[in-house]
């Protein structure tokens, strides 16, 4: 490789636009895979106080602190509520995501999923850029060299995201995880395309978004980059999750050792989760 290809290539990483996007009890037409016969009764169930406690209890004891943690701060968090979010409860969103400037909240009301999550991704992506989109459930987290790794990624491969309209960079070892009082009880997980510790690479001229595709199909229409490094990724386990997949079935109590791992690892904090819990 040439020193003029390499400076083009480590330009092209740097200046790539890192997108995460989060949908935080956005009352979608669609995109559920519990089904409620009107919007009305999607934002009931969204917005039941219940429900609502225990999603900020998540987000904040594992998606924030994963994202705080980031050893490449240089990336954007879009969050997107609905227009009709409680005050109290949008005021709570603000106050948690204060001190993170790469958080971006915005408001719609209720929409085709796919469609009001493409509007807004297209409203943060800046032009001319790769663009490096992920997902993120609001009970979910990333491993803290995710968005680092991600850069790493084009830039190793570049050849491939040159010559591609979108390639997939899938991190495949995680872990399941359920929070309580006594803690974080966890269960080492494997699994390809799941969409958590997942993105899209999008070559600056095309125009499409992560939400144009089904994460698990995804395989399907790109070229794919598969990795296994180990701890990059979070998947909450809790009582209103909507996949309605088996898992967390064999998650375990983490022992200190393995606290300060997940601590060095996710920036998650034991400690705090258990206040948030108990509190």
């Amino acid at each position: 490789m040439s020193l003029i290809q390499r400076i083009h290539r480590r330009r092209a990483a740097r200046r790539a636009q890192v997108i995460g996007l989060c949908r935080f009890s956005y009352p979608a037409l669609g995109g559920f895979k519990t089904e409620h016969e009107t919007p009305e009764d999607r934002a009931r169930f969204l917005y039941a106080p219940e429900r609502l406690d225990e999603r900020f209890r998540l987000f904040e004891a594992l998606t924030l602190p994963s994202l705080r943690a980031q050893t490449d701060p240089d990336f954007t968090f879009l969050i997107v509520v609905g227009t009709d979010l409680p005050a109290d409860r949008m005021a709570q969103l603000r106050d948690l995501t204060r001190d993170m400037p790469a958080v971006v909240i915005k408001a719609y009301p209720p929409g085709r999923h796919r469609d009001v999550m493409k509007e807004a991704i297209n409203s943060v992506r800046k032009p001319l850029c790769y663009s490096i989109q992920f997902r993120l459930d609001d009970d979910d987290a990333v491993g803290v060299t995710f968005v680092a790794k991600l850069r790493k990624a084009l830039r190793q491969h570049f050849p491939l995201f040159e010559a591609s309209r979108h390639v997939a960079v899938d991190f495949t070892r995680g872990y399941n995880l359920r929070a309580d009082a006594r803690g974080l009880h966890a269960e080492p997980a494997n699994q390809l395309y799941l969409g958590v510790g997942f993105a899209i690479v999008f070559r600056p001229d095309t125009r499409l978004s992560v939400m144009n595709f089904t994460h698990h199909e995804v395989w399907q229409h790109m070229p794919t980059i598969t990795r296994t490094d180990p701890d990059m990724w979070i998947r909450g386990v809790n009582d209103h999750n909507d996949s309605g997949d088996r898992i967390g079935r064999n998650v375990v109590l983490l022992t200190p050792e393995q606290e300060q791992r997940f601590a060095r690892s996710f920036g998650i904090s034991a400690e705090k989760a258990r206040a948030l819990w108990r509190g």
